[in-house]
């Protein structure tokens, strides 16, 4: 990998900086929706670089945008979300969380740094009248998690107009498949449509020695299951992707009562709408066999983030910007699984890809997110800085051509 490109070498300059504030947000995690101190540190770093508006309570209370321009020009915008786990941390560094029960265990800590750096770095090049348009640096809360009304942090900011103007949106994620030094992308579908839904089978109940004088909803819990199971099998095509996942199940009070109720919750999960849609009417369909033994049921369904869309045009971008910055970096090219990842609100809206960056240890095993030991190699911190800076600065100076409609939507054009 190149070690002579500027925007490397800011990036490099800036290595310090990065694992200082890295290190800061891992001591002090905060969960979705609450994300106070890391919302005002975010905006004191970002009036320190300069040359940047900064805006609070953007959406929610601890959304923060920073907006640089020069005025007229093409407009990018650049997100990263800010809230941790309720996980119990296991690792045992100089910079632990020192919030008991909560840790940074799916990177937001080094995503929030490398979106300062890249500012840093973009801020310099705008003073020098390098760099003529707009970018939009996105702070977003409360990825992880959902309020009551079953929504996350993104779709409050792009209600609010974070994303306004924007012609291209892009974001990253830490990887730990991956060592420090490769990426992976992928074009169109690469992160899942995230529905839960929660099934009551209702009985009548009863006497455990007099099974016969009622209707059992645990016994007839057993078909409905194996058809469940069955959909993504024998409903979905081989070429689609399809998960019906069930992750709990609670049914009675006593070894000798026959309950009234058993109530299974799970989680589906899918790429494109049709295959989204299908899964809600097999469920269905599952669901009334037990009408056809004596039983009733109801179902719940909450829909949540749409799947991630990468817009090609942008991942050109991306990886242009990788083989400037670091000609020798491996890209791998695959969808990213059937995690959920609630940038899909973006990229509903507007072209827009999300990379995943290398960010294995080079010791102690792989720390896979959403785990008590995740952690990262610091040296990636440099490396995402330069690639969202280098994408950004390519993006303003190539002034690509759009076409834009009333829903935000926009067309990526000559690129």
């Amino acid at each position: 990998m190149s070690d002579y490109h500027p925007i490397v070498e800011n990036a490099n300059n800036l290595a310090g900086r990065l694992a200082e504030w890295r290190r800061r947000f891992h001591q002090h995690p905060e969960l979705s929706f609450q994300e106070f101190g890391t919302s005002r540190f975010v905006a004191d770093v970002l009036k320190e670089i300069g040359g940047i508006e900064v805006e609070t309570g953007v959406g929610l209370e601890t959304g923060v945008t920073g907006t640089l321009t020069s005025g007229d020009g093409p407009v990018i915008a650049l997100r990263a979300d800010m809230d941790a786990l309720p996980i119990m941390e296991e690792n045992r560094t100089g910079y632990s969380s020192k919030t008991e029960g909560v840790m940074h265990a799916c990177g937001h800590d080094a995503h929030t740094s490398i979106l300062l750096g890249a500012a840093s770095i973009l801020s310099d090049q705008f003073k020098k009248g390098e760099l003529k348009g707009t970018v939009k640096f996105i702070f977003q809360p409360a990825e992880e998690s959902t309020d009551d009304h079953g929504l996350s942090g993104s779709p409050y900011m792009i209600a609010a107009g974070a994303y306004d103007q924007a012609d291209a949106a892009l974001a990253l994620h830490v990887c730990p498949w991956l060592p420090v030094g490769e990426v992976q992308i992928s074009d169109g579908y690469s992160m899942a449509n995230v529905d839960v839904f929660e099934a009551k089978i209702h009985g009548t109940g009863g006497h455990g020695a007099y099974p016969e004088l009622g209707t059992d909803p645990i016994w007839m819990l057993g078909p409905v299951m194996q058809a469940l199971y069955g959909i993504t099998a024998r409903r979905v095509s081989a070429l689609d992707a399809g998960v019906i996942s069930i992750g709990q199940i609670h049914a009675g009070t006593a070894s000798n009562i026959i309950p009234t109720e058993a109530v299974i919750e799970g989680t589906i999960r899918s790429y494109t709408p049709e295959v989204r849609d299908l899964l809600v009417t097999e469920i269905k369909k599952a669901l009334s066999i037990v009408e056809h033994l004596g039983g009733t049921f109801s179902l719940n369904i909450q829909r949540g983030e749409p799947a991630l869309k990468n817009h090609p045009a942008v991942n050109k971008w991306i990886t242009d910007a990788i083989k400037q910055t670091y000609p020798g970096m491996r890209i791998t090219r695959r969808p990213f699984g059937l995690g959920g990842e609630d940038f899909g609100y973006v990229t509903e809206k507007i072209p827009g890809s999300m990379f995943f960056l290398g960010c294995a240890p080079r010791e102690g095993g792989q720390r896979d997110l959403h785990t008590p030991i995740f952690d990262l190699d610091e040296a990636c911190l440099a490396i995402g800085t330069a690639i969202l800076a280098q994408t950004a600065g390519q993006f303003l100076k190539k002034k690509p051509k759009v076409q834009r409609n009333e829903n935000l939507e926009v067309e990526m054009l000559g690129t």
